[in-house]
């Protein structure tokens, strides 16, 4: 299967993902609570729970505020790409590479479906740019770029991914590709992926700003960000959407509120 868009929109949440939804829009609207929440849905009848599966921490005390089938196993979709970008700010903290180091792409990720950025083999985007790309457009084939650049392969990111899922306690998430284009082994949970929204805040608040982005100039291009959450939900900062038909419309988001994450 092949990922349509990853255009996630108000109106698809209240419609498509209400109940879990619904729960932070009174936190937020209601008591001015702000907290993460991470939402998967998921609808094959392969899965006898409900395709709803929701968490909302509060991220100073990790009390968990909301929950349904917060460890039920999910596919990630595009969520997947929280955890690329987690590393590559960790290489990025590290010195091994810079903002400005070129991102190759080979002829497997310039291949890669939409959402794309339609970069040709052999040219490259800077680093920066590449992390815009994934916020914004979600783009695939620059995700598998940054794979390849920092684990040599998109396999061998793939297993640097679940190990430092298992070191962030993600103890139920597996990856095996950088962007959430449709793998039957890549699982994960709610709460899993709100753990992964809190370590991105806490470990790199030098780099969390970039989820706030609005939109970004690429060549002649304006791309704008597929979470129409921004700026439209009052203290929403971030984080990222995704979707395939197997995991249908998924969101992990962060918000803060009168000094509560």
């Amino acid at each position: 299967m092949r990922m349509k868009s990853d255009t996630v929109s108000q109106s698809v949440f209240f419609d498509l993902a209400k109940r879990p939804f619904g729960v932070f829009t009174e936190v937020m609207g209601r008591i001015f609570l702000a907290g993460l929440i991470a939402v998967l849905t998921f609808s094959a009848p392969a899965f006898a729970n409900s395709k709803y599966a929701g968490i909302v921490v509060d991220a100073k005390t990790g009390k968990v505020l909301y929950g349904e089938d917060a460890d039920q196993l999910r596919y990630p979709a595009s969520l997947t790409k929280m955890m690329t970008l987690y590393l590559t700010f960790e290489a990025l903290e590290a010195g091994r590479i810079s903002k400005s180091t070129p991102v190759p792409f080979s002829k497997k990720a310039s291949a890669e479906p939409p959402s794309k950025l339609g970069v040709r083999a052999g040219r490259s985007i800077t680093v920066e740019q590449a992390i815009l790309s994934l916020v914004t457009r979600s783009a695939n084939d620059a995700a598998t770029a940054l794979g390849e650049l920092l684990g040599g392969s998109e396999q061998r990111f793939a297993r640097m991914m679940t190990n430092k899922a298992r070191a962030l306690g993600m103890t139920r998430t597996t990856y095996r590709n950088a962007h959430g284009l449709p793998n039957s082994e890549q699982r994960t949970t709610a709460r899993d992926q709100a753990r992964l929204g809190i370590a991105l805040r806490q470990h790199f608040p030098q780099y969390y700003d970039y989820f706030s982005t609005r939109s970004f100039r690429f060549g002649k291009q304006t791309i704008g960000n597929h979470n129409r959450l921004l700026g439209n939900v009052r203290g929403v900062d971030g984080i990222k959407t995704g979707y395939t038909r197997a995991s249908g419309f998924n969101l992990v988001t962060s918000a803060q509120l009168d000094d509560r994450h």
